[in-house]
């Protein structure tokens, strides 16, 4: 059964970047569609960018306005989050999630494996 552990989360400041990694064990990861969500204090779950087994297909949250880039190495079974120009807005606790499915899509029941999450904190 496959497992998701995320990393690279931390304290960075407005305007900053951080890379985030998930990287799954326990399956045939290029047999899965990962996405990335995200969850504020005090507010619901929502997507944040996927990608296909393939990498062929990718999508973004609105807000993300062209400043996070997904991406995949399958031969390292992992999926990056690539964020810059991050924002206060951005804090939250980032979870990778995985749907066995050609496809990624930003919806949270779409998926049906879960990392433990990455926290993501930026303020000066």
């Amino acid at each position: 059964q496959l497992q998701l552990v995320e990393s690279g989360g931390g304290l960075v400041q407005p305007g900053g970047s951080l890379r985030l990694s998930c990287t799954g064990s326990g399956s045939t990861f290029d047999e899965f569609a990962i996405g990335w969500f995200r969850q504020a204090p005090g507010k619901e779950r929502e997507g944040v960018a996927g990608i296909s087994r393939t990498s062929f297909t990718t999508m973004y949250g609105d807000f993300v306005a062209g400043r996070f880039t997904i991406s995949r190495d399958n031969a390292k079974n992992t999926v990056y989050l690539q964020m810059n120009s991050l924002e206060a807005a951005d804090t939250a606790i980032y979870y990778c999630a995985a749907r066995q499915k050609i496809i990624g899509t930003l919806q949270e029941q779409d998926y049906h494996t879960w990392g433990q999450g990455t926290q993501v904190t930026v303020s000066s």
